[in-house]
């Protein structure tokens, strides 16, 4: 493992020498089931408010798979970024009171499972350490005989809550957009204290984020002042896709085939899913159903320990189409590819089946996710081609508030907020 995490990490450090520009990645084939998140909570985003000077920050939890049966030796660093996510020059006592790198110290053994794995699990950061800078930041864990052996990189943020947000979405009221397809969010920001706001908005930067995709994250354009309210509203950038109710399948039981699962077979050594074949979905009317809007959730049915129970499925998606897209790719995206629209997430045609196929090692649990096709040349994925946009979804929009005063050395993150509106 260790030869095999060296060479990914050759890789690594040569593109992050490059451009320095922080994603959630993988950069080692023997990681899997990669979190972050507030707390230990599944579904909590890796947000989290910074702390009284002198007190302990609140603490995120890492968790992530190795499939190997032996444990290794891993260490994390935390570094932190602009509000573009490039790695900015600010030093260690700039952003953390404590120790920005450490060791991953806690490791289970998986138990009764086909496929051996260690699961790692660390609070961060350590115990009596705090976040002196608010803003956005990186998590890199690396092999500990190597630190430029980087393994996985997480993103993750804090923020100081010195703005109230106000957000309201809506059908498109302006020039901008479909009534029927697209949602309009409009924001007004306020500082809680007045002496805060600078004379002039240009010191603010507002980020508008659907879910959790980095291809549907937009900076607001400045609308004007209704009184001491900084407005961003009526324009292009205000106005997002609908989208659809995402598509999930359940892999909690082994033994029977859950929802969206066609037959689940056993043969090798390994596990094999077969999803139902994945349907067009852009003419269909919409219908609204629960899900985790992109969301995973590890599960067992019948097991108490689903972190070190749970096995591991190589899960098949197909999507029958008579011809391939000559003008671009679909995609799966969603928490499963890490929102990203990259080699791991694109699906490939395939002549004899007519088909789109996608094959992934997934740990058994619930996923949900969309299928977005990107243009050529594009970098913002379509929900319309296959999923269909419709006003009534009920997306979710953060919204991230960060300034830059003059002299600053960094971008701080003043606000955050998460809205959602269902009653259109």
């Amino acid at each position: 493992m260790k030869k095999l995490i060296l060479i990914a990490f050759v890789l690594v450090s040569t593109q992050m020498s490059i451009c320095q520009t922080a994603i959630d990645s993988i950069w080692c084939n023997e990681v899997r089931s990669v979190f972050l998140t507030r707390g230990d909570i599944e579904l909590e985003r890796p947000i989290i408010p910074m702390g009284n000077p002198g007190e302990p920050s609140e603490q995120l939890m890492l968790r992530f798979d190795i499939l190997e049966p032996q444990p290794g030796n891993f260490r994390y660093r935390i570094r932190h970024c602009d509000a573009d996510w490039n790695i900015d020059n600010l030093e260690p006592s700039e952003f953390i009171n404590g120790m920005e790198e450490g060791d991953i110290e806690n490791y289970q053994f998986s138990f009764n499972t086909l496929q051996n794995y260690v699961n790692y699990y660390q609070p961060l950061p350590s115990r009596y350490s705090a976040f002196t800078a608010s803003g956005n930041y990186v998590l890199e864990i690396y092999y500990k005989d190597n630190p430029d052996s980087i393994i996985l990189t997480k993103r993750f943020c804090v923020f100081e809550n010195l703005t109230n947000i106000e957000a309201t979405i809506s059908k498109p009221s302006g020039a901008y957009g479909n009534i029927n397809r697209d949602q309009e969010i409009s924001i007004g920001i306020t500082p809680r204290d007045g002496s805060f706001l600078p004379s002039q908005a240009e010191y603010y930067r507002i980020i508008v984020q659907q879910n959790r995709r980095e291809d549907l994250k937009r900076t607001m354009p400045f609308s004007g002042f209704s009184g001491n309210t900084m407005m961003y509203r009526w324009h292009a950038e205000n106005v997002f896709p609908g989208g659809n109710s995402f598509r999930y399948f359940d892999l909690s039981n082994m033994w029977a085939a859950m929802y969206h699962v066609q037959r689940i077979e056993q043969w090798g050594g390994e596990n094999f899913a077969f999803l139902q074949p994945e349907e067009d979905r852009s003419d269909k009317v919409y219908t609204q159903y629960s899900s985790l809007n992109g969301g995973m959730k590890i599960n067992i049915r019948e097991r108490r320990e689903p972190q070190i129970e749970a096995d591991y499925v190589w899960v098949n998606f197909s999507f029958p189409m008579e011809r391939p897209f000559l003008n671009g790719n679909i995609y799966i995206l969603g928490d499963i590819t890490q929102w990203r629209l990259d080699d791991d997430s694109r699906m490939e045609w395939n002549a004899k089946y007519k088909a789109y196929t996608k094959r992934m090692l997934l740990k058994q649990g619930y996923y949900s996710y969309q299928l977005v096709f990107l243009p050529t040349g594009e970098t913002e994925g379509l929900t319309a081609t296959l999923e269909g946009d419709h006003f009534a979804m009920p997306n979710n929009y953060t919204v991230y508030v960060y300034l830059r005063q003059p002299g600053s050395r960094y971008d701080r993150l003043v606000g955050y907020g998460t809205y959602i509106k269902t009653d259109f």
